[in-house]
């Protein structure tokens, strides 16, 4: 299988069986030596442009996704979705943007207690995962995202989360001072950050 266009097809096929993101790494090393894989992925990636699937950079690999126009389509077609708590989701925009990070500083972002069940929730969805501890005392451990999230939400790596701008355009942004406090930083609002209570499901 020394033909360009036979290790296009093996490229194809190991990323249309992957289960998961493939690196580039994992790619050659099932492909006659010196194939030239960051072009065949190009290659590749040029002859899925406008079709129902695409390949995209994903969790610092490379797998095949719905286009991005037609997910809003097929996104309830034959499974149920389970929905995320506000206090999860808030939860796991803090992680992502602040990892590593301890559960005292995400709450001190939320100003409200994080309970143990919002942190499992995420834990079995797959999208955090525990960091280092921290060198402080208690040596407090801290919380990560993991490859999962990011082919979940379809991101090459953290580097393409939006911006506070983007998120403030689409709505997604809560304007609660209390969601604006950042560790070790200062109020985005002239407001104080609200008390400290239960976690808010």
């Amino acid at each position: 299988m020394t033909e360009p266009s036979q290790a296009l097809r093996l490229v194809e096929a190991l990323l249309f069986a992957s289960p998961t993101p493939l690196t580039e790494a994992a790619i050659a090393e099932r492909l006659p030596e010196g194939a030239d894989v960051p072009e065949l992925i190009d290659t590749l990636a040029a002859q899925y442009q406008g079709r129902g699937v695409t390949l995209m950079p994903v969790a610092g690999g490379w797998a095949f996704r719905t286009a991005l126009d037609l997910a809003p389509l097929i996104r309830d077609a034959g499974h149920v979705v389970r929905r995320m708590s506000r206090a999860a989701l808030e939860t796991l925009a803090i992680i992502a943007y602040h990892q590593p990070v301890t559960r005292p500083e995400i709450e001190a972002v939320r100003a409200v207690a994080t309970s143990k069940g919002t942190l499992d929730t995420l834990l079995e969805a797959g999208w955090i995962a525990p960091g280092k501890r921290r060198q402080a005392p208690g040596r407090p451990l801290t919380w990560v995202t993991t490859p999962a999230f990011l082919d979940h939400f379809g991101l090459a790596g953290i580097a393409d989360l939006p911006g506070l701008d983007d998120l403030k355009a689409s709505g997604l942004l809560d304007a609660r001072p209390a969601m604006t406090v950042l560790p070790g930083g200062s109020l985005s609002e002239d407001s104080e950050p609200e008390p400290a209570g239960d976690d808010r499901d």
